[in-house]
């Protein structure tokens, strides 16, 4: 790899646990890439919750409560253990700096981005996939190694690589979610978490799509929902309406996962793709099965679903808000205001520029 660097700067995952499992080092080998695959410079990257709950092991069975619990699981990746050290960040924006053998439809220079669930289906498992920062190294550095076939070319969007860094998890779990539920024009739907990455996200992605949303929030962070598109919005405290909604999209769960099925009419969708305050929940299945609702856990999104997102961001027709943005050496500062849940919108980590 000509005028590339042999080591760089990054973030390593040394064991689950808090924000000093992190270790910054400058001394990570480059990796090179091989048959079809391209490395990346990483412009910006994302920070998100599945950051977080890798970090914690909170997707490991043995852990019940929610995110900010304290909680260590003992084997936390998407798909159970992980390899240690592993280099997080799921969300990317970068340039192709490299391409392995017969790598076609991409050059160098070429500005790209992807999802951070990549579909690996097999027969046994049609919904098999692989976290980009659990299962693989991810953005938390300053080169990355993807296959070529789990990217897009994003050169033409007029968003900044920090508004494009902030959109593969957000955008792409939130456009999963209004897939997968089949929210459409003339839909009312609830969004839960509506200040957040992937709740804001799904605000302005079903109000473009012409639903009727209702976003809930803290009322500190109401009047960015409205500004996202919601129509209307509910105080975190409040329960909602029953009988009201066609569609819920949740991240949230915990103790509201009741009032959410009560709020939707007979025959309704709820789509879930987190749980943050706390994933076991109760609920009166009655309430399910006689009201003929239907259930969407959601996480596996298939390229052509993907594909559908890059469009819009190829468009500009989705434009993330950014709360803040930091050098990734800043990581545990990041994560530690992330977790506060004091602003509303994305944060995006700035990974170090390469000498040119």
């Amino acid at each position: 790899m000509p005028n590339l660097p042999t080591h760089m700067s990054g973030v390593y995952l040394t064991r689950h646990g808090g924000p000093e499992a992190l270790e910054w080092r400058t001394d990570i080998p480059v990796p090179t890439p091989g048959a079809g695959q391209v490395l990346v410079q990483v412009l910006a990257a994302g920070v998100n919750n599945t950051d977080i709950n890798t970090r914690i092991g909170w997707y490991s069975s043995d852990v019940t409560g929610a995110t900010d619990s304290g909680e260590v699981g003992k084997a936390g990746g998407h798909a159970g253990a992980l390899d240690f050290p592993r280099i997080q960040g799921g969300d990317i924006c970068g340039r192709i700096v490299a391409l392995g053998q017969g790598v076609e439809g991409f050059a160098i220079g070429n500005r790209v981005t992807c999802a951070i669930n990549l579909p690996r289906p097999t027969p046994e498992n049609p919904t098999a996939y692989i976290a980009l920062g659990s299962e693989i190294d991810g953005a938390f550095a300053q080169f990355c190694l993807l296959d070529a076939a789990d990217i897009f070319n994003v050169t033409a969007s007029p968003l900044t690589d920090t508004e494009i860094a902030a959109m593969p998890c957000a955008y792409g779990t939130a456009y999963n979610l209004l897939h997968r539920a089949g929210v459409s024009k003339g839909h009312n739907v609830l969004i839960t978490g509506a200040s957040g990455g992937v709740g804001m996200a799904a605000v302005q992605i079903a109000a473009l799509k012409g639903a009727s949303v209702t976003g809930v929030a803290s009322a500190a962070k109401q009047q960015d929902v409205l500004t996202m598109g919601a129509a209307q919005t509910l105080d975190r405290a409040d329960t909602p309406p029953e009988n009201t909604y066609d569609i819920v999209i949740d991240v949230v769960a915990g103790d509201a996962f009741q009032s959410l099925i009560r709020a939707l009419k007979p025959g309704g969708h709820y789509a879930t793709s987190g749980a943050i305050a706390g994933p076991i929940v109760q609920a009166d299945l009655r309430e399910v099965y006689l009201r003929d609702i239907t259930i969407h856990g959601c996480t596996f999104t298939p390229r052509s679903v993907f594909a559908e997102l890059i469009v819009l961001i190829n468009q500009g027709a989705l434009t993330p808000l950014i709360s803040a943005t930091y050098p990734l050496s800043k990581i545990h500062e990041a994560q530690d205001t992330f977790m506060q849940k004091s602003l509303p919108g994305k944060f995006v980590l700035l990974p170090p520029k390469v000498p040119s």
